[in-house]
């Protein structure tokens, strides 16, 4: 193998630099960058949140999980129910936008790759089988915390609001082994502007059909016809947040 091959690839061609300033970043770099005071600490607290503007592959993203999903080895894997919980809540807390489709599927695909492989390895450990229920939960986490759009327009590539959910343990103490969470739904302008909503509320836009999905999990004409009857999430176990239960609000 020639010097060349061995490199990390860092651009795909020259018309997306010029179209639009696309070039990765090399793996070594991400590691330093991680290893810099306060980011490193972050990484290495389980409810920290990453939200990264232009995630590309997931270069960040990934390294970030991968830190997260070692420490809830090191902390929860003597118990697999445990290391479930605690490894999805790892995954819930890292958010990523991505202009360009095929970079937001190859993400989306990594970040999954990276649980799926840690998963399969505890499970394997605890002589155990994966199962599908915390693998639909890890999908639907992972396709609505990525997000393709133009992070800095807040808009989808339809030119709707950014969507983002939160996915907020109400249980979360030291010995906790079910994990609970409330989810509520945020406009990435929401966001930034630091608007408190009611937990369980879902975001006023009719936009989920418009953001990324690579798992198929939704049917939009179900979650558009919910809205209209003014509904919101309800509290329930991580490891079952796939089923998106919601109720009725009264009035």
């Amino acid at each position: 193998m020639n010097e060349s091959s061995k490199k990390e690839k860092i651009i795909k061609s020259k018309k997306r630099i010029q179209n639009h300033g696309e070039v990765f970043t090399p793996k070594r770099i991400v590691n330093k960058m991680l290893d810099m005071p306060h980011i490193r600490e972050a990484c290495q607290n389980l409810t920290s949140t990453f939200l990264e503007p232009a995630a590309g592959e997931g270069a960040f993203l990934v390294e970030v999980l991968d830190r997260k999903m070692k420490m809830v080895v090191e902390n929860y894997g003597d118990d697999l129910t445990q290391y479930e919980n605690y490894s999805l809540l790892a995954l819930s807390t890292i958010y990523g936008v991505e202009l360009l489709e095929d970079n937001a599927q190859k993400c989306v695909m990594n970040m999954y790759q990276v649980y799926y492989e840690a998963y399969r390895q505890q499970s394997i450990t605890h002589g155990a089988k994966v199962k599908k229920k915390v693998l639909d939960s890890a999908k639907l986490i992972i396709s609505n915390n990525i997000v393709q759009g133009n992070f800095l327009a807040k808009l989808t590539t339809n030119g709707n609001p950014i969507v983002f959910s939160e996915w907020h343990p109400i249980n979360l103490r030291k010995n906790t082994k079910i994990i609970k969470i409330l989810r509520t739904e945020y406009t990435l302008e929401d966001i930034l502007n630091g608007v408190k909503k009611e937990g369980g509320e879902p975001a006023t836009h009719l936009v989920r059909g418009d953001q990324l999905d690579l798992f198929d999990f939704f049917g939009d004409e179900e979650v558009v016809e919910a809205k209209k009857k003014r509904i919101k999430y309800v509290p329930v176990k991580i490891t079952n947040v796939y089923k998106e239960e919601m109720e009725e609000i009264d009035g």
